[in-house]
């Protein structure tokens, strides 16, 4: 067990799980370099707080919030993330997963143990693009948990952060296209890429498309500012 695997805590959010009083746990460490990240310092630094800590924090606030975010970074990297679900569970409180969706395995885990119930999961791009903006090689691993959460009942969303030197419309409708095409019927939350704070990278200057997409109806496509 890894002694420190909290880099830090947002003690309140009202944003980050829908519809429910929040504190978000933002895990150390990332197995992708998205360029636009505007959290370096917790995907390569370590850990500064440990999971017994949080736990304190969360007794003392069982009555404030609804949920806990598991973000990062990427939480699904700590192995031990079930037994971290299963304890806030045990307090009465519900469990948000973000994941850029590379360890598929761990997210099936977590649904068939009953120990999530809501997943945020990154669309970063299409495989001709995917490797250029993460620096990895995710993609299947991507497609595979799209497809488990596809298959199962717990409450998802797709989002895609769009930084346009990196994706174009042409692009966001293409992936829009691949979600429909996966079944996928729910809403596509785009986030527009906004350089306000030290990316992993330095990026030029993002430009909002100004465009709406009308060709897939069923997808709900929703800017989130």
């Amino acid at each position: 067990m890894v002694k420190k695997p909290i880099y830090s805590i947002t003690p309140f959010t009202l944003l980050d799980y829908p519809d429910h009083t929040a504190c978000i746990l933002w895990f150390a460490g990332c197995n992708m370099r998205c360029g636009y990240c505007y959290n370096p310092e917790i995907v390569t630094g370590k850990g500064k707080v440990s999971f017994e800590e949080v736990l304190s924090f969360l007794q003392k606030r069982k009555n404030l919030l609804d949920g806990v975010v598991f973000s990062g970074g990427e939480c699904t990297m700590h192995q031990d993330l079930p037994w971290y679900a299963s304890e806030v569970k045990s307090l009465g409180m519900k469990v948000k997963i973000d994941t850029n969706g590379s360890r598929p395995h761990v997210l099936e885990n977590l649904i068939y143990g009953n120990l999530v119930d809501y997943i945020a999961l990154d669309f970063k791009a299409l495989p001709q693009d995917f490797d250029k903006i993460t620096k990895s090689d995710f993609f299947d691993q991507f497609k595979e948990s799209l497809e488990v959460l596809l298959g199962c009942q717990v409450p998802f969303e797709v989002r895609t952060t769009v930084h346009s030197e990196l994706i174009s419309k042409e692009k966001i409708s293409e992936m829009a296209a691949f979600l429909r095409d996966q079944g996928y019927k729910g809403k596509y939350f785009l986030q527009h890429f906004v350089g306000e704070k030290e990316t992993i990278n330095t990026l030029p200057h993002s430009k909002k498309p100004n465009f709406a997409i009308t060709d897939y109806p069923e997808l709900g496509i929703v800017w989130r500012n």
